[in-house]
């Protein structure tokens, strides 16, 4: 299948026996969506964010379908050891923390595996004298990057636009933390990585918002032309400091722009994989939606209202009507304007409902990538009109990292 508009057909035959609810990927679409995350990359490798798939099958899965695809970038530093301790290499942590028993767990994988053990996020000294405390007692130094701020400053910075992560904003700054580390007999740093949140993760094609989009452009192209130059004299001065292994930079929704930088010699990539509902809001790219889930139907309060159970899968960031699973199939489903999407039941109205009955599935997307895999234990994989396999979630695996 290649439009989601002819796709209904195609995944009710699929899913005929199939009991809702249920979740699932479509790997055709996956597996082209990766393909074209290799395109955008330029030839720089593609770092998997598994905060957006959340199933070591898939991880694997996209691992082994091209060289391009080299490394994770895992969310917490419990869920990399995991990771690790089940074969994968060359896993990055993408934020820092301050559990010292972790720490002093990964100072123990680093004693076995120097150069295999995970690569753990800092941005402040607070963390290197966590790391420290850790580490002394194994004497042996932890690998270690630094995030670099990619927020976009305006008014000399009164006006900050973009994600609240890491107080590393300047070159100056970003020297200053490098050579904090360089005087650790713990600590080594290998690694910067940015996460430009106002490019990457804004998208800026959203329905019946021309002005809007026209203005996020604007600040899209003058953000990334201000972070293309800050970012190579922090690399720069980085590397005056201490040789560094890779510089990380990206998602989904920007990689073609940062793939562009000479500084950059990596770029991450997960939501795309699945390309749930919020990336029909980019114009840069086109994704086939690959990851899916199905309710079934088992109320009808009225001739134009069907009641699905469950659904109340919203996703994080502000709370906003776009953050809400969205009715796929059939089209033309909608929220009622008072229950929206409910903790054990969510009622859909529109033209489609009348046409359903008790049983029948209704398909949703999610609206982002990273949240569907909490709420189900299974994904059914389908392949060339067919269930090819049954796999489990980090859930399904009795894991919940966050």
């Amino acid at each position: 299948m290649t439009a989601l508009d002819d796709a209904e057909d195609y995944y009710r035959q699929v899913f005929a026996r199939t009991r809702p609810p249920f979740a699932f990927v479509d790997l055709d679409a996956l597996t082209a969506n990766a393909h074209d995350l290799l395109r955008r990359a330029h030839g720089k490798p593609v770092r998997i964010a598994s905060k957006s798939l959340r199933s070591r099958t898939i991880i694997d899965h996209t691992l082994g379908l091209d060289p391009g695809f080299q490394g994770i970038m895992a969310f917490t530093l419990d869920e990399a050891l995991w990771l690790h301790g089940l074969g994968a290499q060359d896993v990055l942590v993408a934020y820092p923390t301050t559990d010292t028993e972790l720490l002093g767990t990964l100072a123990e994988r680093t004693v076995e595996d120097p150069e295999g053990a995970p690569v753990v996020m800092i941005d402040s000294p607070d963390h290197v004298e966590l790391i420290e405390r850790a580490a002394r007692r194994h004497d042996v130094r932890v690998k270690t990057c630094l995030d670099f701020d990619a927020s976009f400053w305006l008014a000399g910075g009164r006006i900050r636009i973009g994600a609240k992560r890491t107080p590393i904003h300047t070159p100056e700054q970003a020297a200053a933390a490098a050579r904090r580390v360089e005087r650790s007999a713990y600590a080594r740093l290998v690694g910067v990585m940015s996460y430009e949140a106002q490019i990457a993760g804004t998208g800026d094609a959203v329905p019946k918002r021309p002005v809007a989009n026209r203005a996020i452009r604007l600040m899209q192209d003058r953000s990334h032309r201000e972070l293309r130059h800050r970012r190579a004299l922090a690399v720069e001065a980085i590397s005056r400091v201490t040789p560094l292994d890779f510089v990380n930079a990206g998602g989904t929704g920007d990689l073609e722009l940062v793939a562009s930088e000479p500084a950059v010699t990596e770029v991450t990539a997960g939501s795309g994989l699945f390309a749930p509902a919020l990336f029909d809001r980019y114009s840069r790219f086109a994704p086939r939606a690959a990851a899916f889930f199905a309710l079934p139907v088992v109320r009808r309060p009225g001739p134009k209202t069907v009641t699905v159970l469950g659904g109340g899968y919203v996703a994080s960031g502000v709370p906003r009507w776009d953050r809400a699973p969205v009715p796929t199939f059939p089209p033309g489903l909608r929220y009622d304007g008072n229950e929206g999407a409910g903790e054990v039941q969510t009622p859909l109205t529109g033209a489609p409902a009348a046409h359903l009955a008790v049983g029948s599935p209704v398909f949703f997307r999610h609206a982002k990538a990273g949240e569907l895999c909490e709420r189900f234990n299974e994904l059914h994989l389908v392949r060339d009109g067919r269930i090819v396999d049954v796999v489990p979630t980090y859930r399904g695996e009795g894991r919940c990292f966050l």
